[in-house]
């Protein structure tokens, strides 16, 4: 595996897997499994001691080596990343919240295309993700359990035939399996039918979170959705109810788009349009106006209104416009203020397709 230092240089000089055109992009941006694994004879992260944590990213590291898919890929020790860095990883999906907290033993592995991470120490010992753009939870499921086979051969995971892999968390428990999609409903917030669509999968088990999962707030009009339950269900099982749930919310979606052009579709024209001016032209843009217009500039590429621009587009600005990411562009910590009058001056290259000579100062 590569060293980390040369990371951060590849990841703002590319494009994350997950954000490729896949099924039904104009909807659904990206599909995500996640397994949650545990070594038999180790205690729980949330109560393991800093040597316990440090030899079980040590196991997990060299399991990876081990395996040709991680090979010239990154595995990070976080106490040796700083915040800024590893709020980059955050707003990549690569790292949770929740990863970041203070502590000696905690690591991931990420691949050189970011369609995969590891994150070793988090709520379990491992947390494997695999994410893929688009609809696509079935190539995501068959990534993810391949990954989980080749750990398993070297690596003992706490599993018992009653009850399934062993998790920190109850609402693992069984399978360990977490799917979730990331979804653009911004048609559903007009009509303000957005609640009924949340309620009814609510009680299918399922749950509806912001850009980055639990315990963060929809914005921008796009919503994480996931299953709650894994005990008492096999994987495929999971992964056929999460694409049966997911078709529906697309559906309603769709037939809301449908509904707008229908009913009043000067007014959002008028809407769509005069986002795309601001953001073509504005000069200070705050994180969550920039969410709001390019999820408004998004659903008129889609609906066909904007046609200059393609969604390739809007998905590297919505992860560039981010504070951390900001920062990493300009290879400095800037202020708020600076990051706003970064982020406008970037969306007006973006969308121009110039670069402007000048930067501003603040």
């Amino acid at each position: 595996m590569s060293h980390y230092s040369d990371m951060f240089e590849h990841m703002l000089n590319s494009q994350s897997r997950w954000l490729m055109p896949g099924p039904d992009l104009d909807i659904v941006i990206s599909s995500r499994v996640r397994l949650a694994r545990n070594l038999r004879h180790a205690v729980f992260p949330h109560y393991a001691g800093r040597d316990m944590m440090i030899d079980v990213r040590r196991q997990v590291f060299d399991a990876a080596l081990n395996m040709d898919v991680f090979k010239n890929n990154w595995a990070i020790a976080l106490e040796d990343v700083s915040d800024l860095d590893k709020q980059f990883l955050i707003e990549r999906h690569l790292i949770s919240y929740e990863h970041t907290n203070d502590g000696d033993g905690r690591g991931v592995i990420i691949s050189s295309d970011e369609g995969v991470s590891i994150m070793v120490n988090e709520e379990d010992h491992i947390r494997l993700q695999v994410m893929l753009g688009g609809f696509d939870m079935e190539n995501a499921w068959l990534e993810a359990n391949a990954l989980d086979d080749a750990f398993s051969q070297s690596l003992d995971f706490a599993f018992t035939p009653d009850v399934g892999f062993h998790t920190a968390c109850p609402t693992n428990v069984g399978t360990g399996l977490r799917g979730s999609v990331m979804v653009h409903l911004p048609a559903l917030v007009i009509t303000k039918q957005i609640n009924k669509v949340l309620q009814t999968i609510s009680k299918l088990n399922f749950i509806a979170r912001g850009l980055y999962g639990e315990g963060t707030q929809a914005m921008g009009n796009f919503f994480q959705i996931s299953n709650q339950a894994s005990l008492g269900y096999s994987e495929e099982e999971l992964i056929d109810s999460i694409k049966r749930v997911i078709k529906q919310v697309v559906e309603q979606e769709r037939m809301a788009r449908e509904r707008v052009l229908k009913t009043g579709r000067m007014m959002l024209e008028d809407r769509v349009l005069r986002a795309y001016a601001v953001a073509q032209n504005a000069r200070i843009v705050s994180s969550k106006e920039a969410l709001e217009l390019l999820s408004l500039v998004r659903l008129g590429v889609d609906l066909g209104i904007i046609t200059d621009i393609d969604n390739a587009l809007i998905n590297d600005l919505f992860i560039i416009t981010q504070p951390a990411h900001l920062q990493k562009i300009s290879r400095r910590k800037i202020s708020s203020r600076q990051r706003d009058i970064k982020r406008a001056k970037i969306m007006r290259e973006k969308f121009s397709g110039e670069k402007e000579d000048n930067e501003t100062k603040s």
